[in-house]
């Protein structure tokens, strides 16, 4: 029943590439370095950690970096927000969206970041406001209204292809012809997957002449939410008194609202954490105290003595009350050629 629908989904994007292929759709230069990151299937393939290294990284060349999204959940997604001024989170998740405010909280002073589904307009603003002289476009690669210089597309090697159907019946968002445009793929998570030459030989067909990085998320550090959320956000002080003498004889229960929940879980397990048990949400859930309250209870009845999640997750447990200790486990990229990226930027 859903093949037609994909068909049908298929035709429109092909038509739709044609017209900005052709110059019948006018895209439009940002005046200033651009750099694009996004992905070619629905769901979270990892292109927020790529956003934050390449943030990193052109601002370590002096550079004044602006990230501009779409801020995918946000409460009023026509509207501009300027989500951080380059000192850190101006709103919460629900005003920003949680992808832009924990970049926002990752980041810290190293980028501006504006939501606005109109990226060329948005530029226009944030060069004029901020002398931005650098843009990351995330989550653009099917967004080809604004020029880029780079286009990257990531690469889930958990699911690498959504099955290979597009949309509604699987999870591609233009048939992978379109990864004819690719300036550079980033195959994230490689290291939770076991087929990399299979995915490296299947892009080869349809680009065989961009560069194929391998990548991986390495913990960095494990804080407690209430610290995490300190920048900007002083609705709830760090709990100091944990026992994690305790906490170290007991197991953790996971759990997060991401498009690839098993990237996480399946992190957890390759960093030899001790998880009792996992719950996830649909992609971009706001949590309410109930939810909090039910994942505690389901952590106790499995012995679980602490919560974990991710820090995509914890900017949307701001005034959440635990009873429990809960604690962010925050995460860096690792690219296998980071001299050869780098390059690229």
């Amino acid at each position: 029943m859903l093949s037609p629908l994909s068909s049908i989904y298929a035709k429109i994007s092909d038509l739709r590439n044609a017209r900005f292929d052709s110059g019948k759709s006018k895209s439009f230069d940002l005046g200033a370095r651009t750099i694009s990151v996004g992905n070619i299937t629905a769901g979270g393939t990892g292109k927020t950690p790529l956003v934050i290294l390449i943030c990193e990284k052109l601002a370590g060349r002096g550079k004044r970096v602006c990230v501009l999204t779409r801020g995918y959940g946000r409460s009023d997604p026509k509207k501009r927000v300027l989500v951080s001024d380059g000192k850190g989170p101006l709103v919460d998740a629900r005003t920003g969206g949680d992808e832009p405010v924990e970049m926002a909280r990752r980041l810290g002073g190293t980028a501006i970041i504006v939501a606005d589904p109109n990226r060329v307009a948005a530029a226009k603003w944030a060069k004029e406001k901020f002398g931005v002289n650098a843009f990351v476009l995330d989550d653009a690669f099917q967004h080809r209204r604004a020029k880029r210089d780079v286009d990257i597309v990531c690469i889930d090697a958990m699911n690498a292809f959504g099955g290979g159907r597009m949309l509604p019946a699987g999870r591609l968002r233009e048939p992978l012809t379109g990864l004819r445009r690719a300036s550079a793929i980033v195959l994230t998570r490689a290291d939770l997957a076991q087929n990399i030459d299979d995915i490296k030989a299947e892009i080869v067909r349809y680009n065989s002449s961009c560069p194929i990085f391998t990548s991986s998320n390495r913990m960095v550090e494990m804080t407690l939410v209430s610290k995490f959320l300190l920048s900007r956000d002083r609705s709830e002080a760090a709990d100091t008194n944990i026992d994690y003498a305790r906490l170290a004889n007991t197991s953790a229960f996971a759990f997060c609202a991401l498009g690839n929940p098993d990237s996480f879980f399946g992190q957890l397990r390759r960093d030899n954490f001790e998880v009792a048990g996992t719950e996830s949400f649909a992609d971009h859930h706001a949590y309410s105290q109930n939810d909090i309250a039910s994942v505690t209870k389901k952590a106790r009845d499995s012995g679980a003595g602490y919560l974990l999640t991710t820090a995509k997750d914890a900017v949307k447990l701001s005034g959440i009350e635990f009873e429990i200790p809960c604690f962010v486990l925050k995460t860096k990229l690792v690219i296998d050629d980071d001299v050869g990226f780098s390059a690229l930027l």
